[in-house]
């Protein structure tokens, strides 16, 4: 299985959007049973750690919102990334 992931070529990582380090981080957790449960049991090393040798580019309020998740399984962990207002769809961003 190919488990390469790569930053978006649209913007780079210095402008990348909290919703497109999002998506990642997600697809990450999809793809990757061991990042899952990395994300699952401690967000901050996830994040910290990044996957596929690429960095996931959040601002500290993003990390720390994220990191104090917790969730049982991945669909939990999504309803409750939802919920935060920083990763809404925001036109004045």
């Amino acid at each position: 299985m190919v488990t390469s992931f790569q930053e978006s070529n649209l913007t780079g990582p210095s402008r990348t959007h909290p919703e497109q380090e999002l998506s990642r981080l997600l697809t990450a957790a999809v793809i990757s049973p061991q990042f899952r449960r990395l994300l699952l049991s401690n967000p901050a090393q996830a994040i910290a750690s990044g996957f596929g040798g690429e960095a996931f580019h959040l601002q500290g309020e993003e990390q720390q919102q994220l990191a104090a998740i917790q969730a049982s399984d991945l669909a939990d962990f999504a309803m409750q990334v939802s919920a935060l207002r920083i990763f809404s769809v925001d036109p004045q961003r």
